[in-house]
């Protein structure tokens, strides 16, 4: 069995993978799995310099896999990956680009199992270069590349896009077998005293687990201008109507474990593994993910590894991301000064309703305009009626062209399709633009000339 590992961002050694190639190697004879080091490759790929973007990364990583012995231009050896933080990423792009969900049956990757992935970026990442870079627990005294910082900050469009690509990927009737390992302990040596992002809940102190998961839906809601979809006149308030069902991708297994932290040699999910530590828990479920040949393993080990999610969460606290992208029917991005957004509860749909201590992070991504909310799940699952709602009052508000205030109420479609323990949904807005009759007119040359420097608005819109 071949395997390469795929490191994280601004790593420069490939120590990084510590000892974890060779506990595997070691355990491999007690699974019947064919893994010997020979057949191990440790990738390295450079994400420290600014101008390097993640397609420029997957563009490399397929030249490097087609220069591997055995390998060339025209064929790649089957072959499984592991890796870790924004490898993850890193190796779904390079799927992306070269295979994507209609050629999945051509693509020689067989597992894919993802070490605490920022697949829907990482919180830390908003910090900045220079303070991300001084963060032990995510580099090595690096300062980071800022195009893959761009992309792993919460609500880049390079998320949003991958993500949705992969809404259409049917992964095991392609034999193509994705997981998700992340751990949720945190390791307080990291800590910095002026970051709690290195002691969230829900986290391993760079990466969420519900930012790990593979596991996210899309919502899409359209706010529908019709008279008769007024919610109410004081201020004109119009519905926001979901455009079709809630998408998801087809399930990937997660794995959540309670003894493990983000990196670190003390317990970092890849780095606190010992050569010799054949029975360590992710070295036993990375290698049943490997044993994993057909659509029913993957089945069978998905349920495995929620048993296990299950029971290492027991009692504890569970969190879910909001991605909001907010625009208007004619394409134009509503910016981060321009709206505020509310989440509502209770049959009356009121802010107030909201459970006590529900809200825990929230972070506007400036280049994309996104917003993004970083929710206690247990807390939103006590919402009575199961009753959620969004409200959205964008600017201008009035005048010649304008916005009126939209709602979403979830009758139909429960809070626990939006609102999932250790998941992230996606939320599309589109508002519709109002656009009064005065912007433009026709008069009658028969009447002269007509000034109308000081025209008002008619306080009609027009239909279109």
């Amino acid at each position: 069995m071949r395997i390469v590992f795929v490191h994280g961002w601004s790593v420069t050694n490939t120590n990084t993978y510590g000892e974890l190639p060779a506990a595997m190697s070691k355990a491999a004879n007690g699974y019947n799995l064919d893994i010997d080091v020979q057949h191990l490759f440790l990738g390295r790929y450079i994400s420290f310099h600014d101008q390097v973007t993640m397609e420029d990364i997957s563009r490399a990583m397929d030249t490097a896999l087609r220069d591997l012995p055995g390998n060339d231009k025209n064929h790649i050896t089957p072959f499984s990956c592991i890796t870790h933080s924004t490898g993850g990423p890193v190796v779904r792009s390079w799927v992306d680009k070269y295979y994507g969900a209609k050629k999945l049956k051509e693509l020689p990757l067989n597992h894919l199992i993802m070490l605490a992935p920022a697949n829907h970026g990482s919180s830390l990442a908003k910090l900045g270069k220079a303070r991300v870079g001084r963060i032990e627990a995510w580099f090595q005294g690096i300062e980071p590349g800022q195009r893959v910082l761009d992309w792993l900050c919460l609500g880049s469009d390079g998320q949003w896009a991958l993500n949705e690509r992969y809404l259409d990927y049917d992964y095991a009737d392609n034999a193509f077998y994705p997981f998700v390992l992340v751990g949720q302990k945190i390791d307080t040596k990291f800590y910095d005293f002026l970051n709690s992002y290195l002691v969230e809940k829900g986290s391993d102190g760079v990466v969420r687990v519900s930012g790990a998961n593979m596991n996210y839906r899309y919502l899409s809601l359209t706010q529908n201008h019709d008279p008769n979809k007024i919610i109410r006149k004081r201020p004109l308030t119009f519905a926001l109507e979901p455009t079709g069902d809630v998408r998801r991708p087809a399930p990937v297994p997660l794995g959540v474990f309670n003894s493990y932290s983000h990196s670190g040699k003390r317990m970092g999910i890849m780095r606190s593994v010992k050569a010799g530590d054949t029975s360590a828990p992710v070295v036993k479920d990375i290698l049943k993910c490997l044993l994993v040949k057909s659509k029913k393993d993957y089945q069978d080990r998905a349920e495995e590894l929620a048993s296990q999610t299950k029971e290492q969460q027991a009692g504890g606290d569970r969190y879910c991301m909001l991605v909001f992208n907010i625009k208007d029917d004619q394409g134009e991005k509503i910016k981060e000064n321009d709206y505020d957004l509310f989440l509502l509860a209770g049959n009356q749909y009121q802010p107030q309703k909201l459970p006590k201590g529900f809200f825990k992070d929230r972070q506007m991504n400036e280049k994309t305009g996104r917003l993004v909310y970083y929710l206690d799940a247990n807390k939103m699952g006590e919402i009575k009626d199961g009753k959620f709602g969004l409200r959205v009052v964008a600017r201008p508000a009035e005048g010649f062209s304008y916005y009126c205030a939209a709602e979403f109420h979830s009758d139909g479609i429960t809070a626990e399709k939006i609102l999932t323990p250790n998941e992230t949904t996606y939320v599309n807005i589109t508002l519709h633009r109002f656009v009064d009759k005065n912007v433009f007119r026709f008069d009658s040359a028969a009447k002269g000339t007509v000034d109308f420097k000081n025209l008002k608005p008619s306080g009609d819109s027009i239909d279109k």
